[in-house]
């Protein structure tokens, strides 16, 4: 009866100490360490949080200031150029014609990691058309690194590296940072931050600046 008694106490001990409050704050803690120690995982929560409707990008009914002096501040500037992973470089200048789509990003960048998807989504339905151009630029300059990140995940986007600076402008350290030129190479969109780039509304953005 004692040996009972002993047990019995032991399991009222830790009923009282073990409670909802208890299970929902370590339940809390795990998540936390693992949005902050695994980038996959925080990226799949941000993920499921832009299915429900959040991050949508912010796209401008008309041309901003911001977006003017953006274009504006670069128009005498040296040129800007990207490298593929053949090696081959382009300029941004020689795109005219063209809507560009760019993102700056890292293989370590939660939020980028978050976006992609959505991204590669996009990519998808305008892959085929010669008008609409993406550059998936790597901030880190490891095109192999990239790349393999890409193929891991089945991605089908474009990888760049910058080959020359990048105006400030365009890009001030924040990554994601997201930038769109229309056919005539004025900066018509420009986000730092991740977005659900794959929504109807972005889409039907890009076809109007192609229709252009």
């Amino acid at each position: 009866m004692d040996i009972y008694n002993y047990i019995m106490n032991i399991t009222m001990n830790l009923k009282k100490k073990i409670s909802l409050s208890n299970i929902f704050t370590g339940i809390l803690v795990t998540l936390v360490l693992a949005m902050i120690f695994s980038p996959n995982f925080k990226g799949a929560v941000i993920q499921n949080l832009m299915i429900l409707g959040l991050f949508q990008p912010s796209i401008p009914d008309e041309p901003t200031e911001e977006l003017a002096e953006v274009t504006n501040s670069n128009i005498h500037n040296e040129e800007i150029l990207f490298k593929n992973m053949k090696g081959e470089v382009i300029e941004l200048a020689d795109q005219r014609g063209k809507v560009v789509f760019i993102n700056f990003w890292a293989t370590w960048c939660h939020p980028c990691i978050a976006e992609m998807p959505a991204i590669n989504k996009l990519y998808s339905s305008f892959k085929e058309d010669k008008k609409v151009m993406f550059l998936m630029v790597d901030v880190d300059n490891s095109p192999v690194k990239s790349q393999k990140f890409m193929d891991k995940r089945k991605f089908d986007l474009p990888v760049y590296t910058p080959a020359s600076p990048i105006p400030s402008s365009y890009m001030r350290g924040a990554i994601p940072t997201t930038l769109v030129f229309n056919k005539y190479g004025k900066v018509v969109f420009k986000q730092e931050g991740m977005g659900d780039f794959s929504n109807e509304e972005f889409k039907t953005f890009v076809r109007k600046l192609r229709a252009e």
